[in-house]
């Protein structure tokens, strides 16, 4: 633990509220009525709940510009009506025009994804991952050191995540009536604090394979 993780406490979370809102009021006094009129923002992310990847702060982005739902390494499954909520409300309420789930290397979900010991009730959660994993064990199996397979596996479940994402009938209907949309796969890297687009978007169906097409009414 870094000495300034030492230094935070209950109370200091407070001051560094108050000392927040002073920075802010200086920079524009019109600052939290503007920001409490409403939400408009043009993205919805989907990360990793690792306090290490902050969406706004590594974006360089402000209060109002994400939309964000996290959970244990950024994992997207059609049973998760937590993660389904945010998805529709951001696409036919807040009408997003960009969709990033975005994983990164490192990550400690996919790491014990990649093991066999066990953690708890996370256990189940990660057989999310342990399923891409088997999917692509070939490909894997291939690559000798474990840092690099472990990096390959976090970019894979990023994929499957944002595929998962584009195969929704919330998303699926949102092109359907011609809504500006698209979706994205992305990976951060706390070595280098950069972010790597993984080449795989879609911004209609017609970027999907035809299994996963719905006939939208």
């Amino acid at each position: 633990m870094s000495l300034r993780q030492d230094n935070i406490t209950y109370e200091s979370l407070l001051e560094g509220n108050k000392e927040w809102v002073a920075e802010r009021l200086v920079e524009n006094p019109n600052y939290f009525d503007e920001l409490a009129a409403g939400q408009h923002p043009p993205i919805l992310w989907i990360g990793c709940s690792d306090s290490r990847v902050p969406a706004n702060q590594i974006t360089n982005t402000l209060p109002g510009d994400i939309f964000v739902h996290r959970n244990i390494a950024n994992v997207v499954t059609h049973t998760d009506m937590s993660l389904l909520s945010v998805l529709d409300y951001s696409v036919n309420v807040l009408k997003v025009k960009h969709i990033v789930v975005c994983g990164h290397y490192g990550c400690g979900g996919v790491t014990a994804a990649l093991g066999s010991k066990q953690v708890g009730l996370i256990d189940n959660w990660l057989r999310n991952i342990k399923d891409i994993y088997h999917a692509n064990e070939n490909d894997i199996l291939t690559i000798e050191d474990p840092v690099e397979r472990s990096n390959k596996m976090v970019e894979l479940n990023a994929i499957h995540g944002a595929k998962n994402v584009m195969s929704t009938s919330i998303v699926q209907n949102a092109w359907a009536q011609d809504q500006k949309l698209s979706v994205h796969a992305w990976v951060y890297s706390l070595k280098t604090g950069l972010i790597t687009d993984l080449k795989v978007s879609a911004s209609s169906a017609e970027d999907m394979p035809a299994v996963f097409k719905m006939d939208v009414k």
